[in-house]
């Protein structure tokens, strides 16, 4: 089974990331992103969905127009794990 993060270790990790914060109201990080347009954040979504396929790990996101917002949480912990931890990287690593 996969452990949740401690506040502790959650907090190092996020400091390790790029934008990426604590949820407001639960033991999850988000980021949001803005690119120059539909199409341009359309090809990133489509790319962190193969990558979450991949991993068997899917965000949840909203998006419109050319803004996107990702939540990361592992929904069987209950909160933050490596497994967010790991697609957060991965994320920044597509869009630095």
């Amino acid at each position: 089974m996969i452990q949740k993060l401690t506040s502790e270790e959650r907090a190092g990790q996020i400091a390790q990331l790029h934008g990426w914060q604590a949820a407001a109201n639960r033991d999850a990080i988000e980021r949001n992103f803005e690119f120059a347009d539909f199409n341009e954040a359309f090809g990133f979504m489509a790319r962190v969905a193969i990558k979450a396929q991949e991993m068997d790990h899917h965000p949840e996101w909203f998006n419109v127009y050319n803004k996107v917002n990702i939540t990361l949480s592992t929904h069987e912990a209950d909160g933050v794990t490596q497994r967010d931890i790991e697609l957060a990287s991965f994320i920044d690593s597509i869009t630095a």
